[in-house]
């Protein structure tokens, strides 16, 4: 058996808005061990991204920040990242709505908050067209670089359908997956190896 395919090493694309990156099966860092983030920003000045599947332990829902959307549909709020985590952010694929920037794979990031709140009011649909997450994960001048260097990071794509409509914890491992070759064994590497 080829033993090289247990060496982890980056697949040696560029990060770039709309990329996600694919957290190293080994990475331990607590706020992103088998994390998934959607690049929402990478120049010169650094990097800003959105953790795409992780949540809270005690689950949050936007109708209980929100008192106007107290009897709306239930929506959870998800953990975006370590960053202001009393910020709310939203992605979506609502590309009419006013002030959303355009993230190139069919997504948008927020916009005009007052015409979303209308929009759940109204009882439109949410599962699978916003998402809404508290906090962001953001990197200073060339750290992510680095850190893509050190093969803490694979750079991939991913549509608004597998984004929006996967479920959260599934991510990790089929982003994987959907890369193939040596990603897809990576993926089956078990979290906790000491308890195999």
């Amino acid at each position: 058996m080829d033993m090289h395919v247990f060496q982890v090493e980056s697949n040696k694309v560029l990060p770039q808005q709309g990329s996600i990156l694919i957290s190293s099966p080994f990475m331990n860092d607590y706020h992103f061990t088998r994390a998934v983030v959607l690049l929402i920003e990478h120049n010169d000045e650094g990097s800003m991204g959105i953790i795409m599947n992780k949540d809270f332990r005690y689950h949050i829902l936007l109708n209980d920040l929100i008192p106007e959307l107290e009897f709306a549909q239930r929506i959870p709020v998800y953990k975006g990242g370590p960053v202001s985590r009393e910020t709310l952010f939203f992605l979506h694929t609502l590309k009419d709505l006013e002030g959303a920037l355009p993230l190139g794979n069919g997504l948008y990031l927020n916009g005009d908050f007052n015409a979303v709140q209308q929009y759940i009011l109204d009882g439109k649909p949410v599962e699978g067209v916003i998402r809404f997450f508290a906090g962001y994960a953001g990197w200073d001048h060339g750290q992510l670089d680095k850190e893509i260097k050190e093969n803490s990071w694979l750079i991939g794509k991913a549509g608004k359908e597998t984004l929006l409509n996967q479920h959260f914890r599934d991510l990790w491992h089929n982003s994987l997956n959907e890369m193939g070759g040596k990603y897809a064994i990576w993926a089956r590497y078990p979290q906790y190896p000491s308890l195999n």
